[in-house]
């Protein structure tokens, strides 16, 4: 993992919560190891060809999954039934609750996919 992820990790306080945030991010780079790993604006994310893929951060009650509203539209009966909170652009996934995987993957192809011509950082 970069330094920077590492730097990331180790200021979360919750030992549990960042053995779980590790668990992800290492998950994340080993599905798809062709994404690149990059740290901005406070939060570990994944690009690829330049282009935003998804993003993690964390706050006292969850941790958050950012793929960007797009992708958030297209899986929000699956975030829904998930029971992850979700917002415009970034869904909660409680501390207390699992990690839907096969979830994430689908939204990670999917923001592959739909960004392979992409030539921005975010969509337009």
């Amino acid at each position: 993992m970069i330094a920077e992820f590492e730097d990331y990790l180790a200021k979360i306080e919750d030992v549990e919560h960042q053995a779980r945030v590790r668990e992800v991010l290492n998950w994340v780079q080993t599905s798809f190891p062709q994404l690149e790993q990059r740290y901005a604006w406070n939060q570990p994310m994944f690009t690829d060809h330049g282009t935003f893929i998804i993003g993690f951060s964390v706050a006292k009650p969850h941790m958050a999954f950012a793929p960007e509203g797009v992708v958030m539209t297209q899986f929000a009966d699956q975030i829904a039934a998930a029971h992850y909170n979700p917002g415009k652009k970034f869904g909660r996934i409680k501390w207390t609750q699992p990690v839907d995987y096969d979830l994430l993957h689908q939204m990670i192809a999917f923001n592959i996919a739909d960004k392979a011509d992409c030539e921005t950082f975010w969509r337009k």
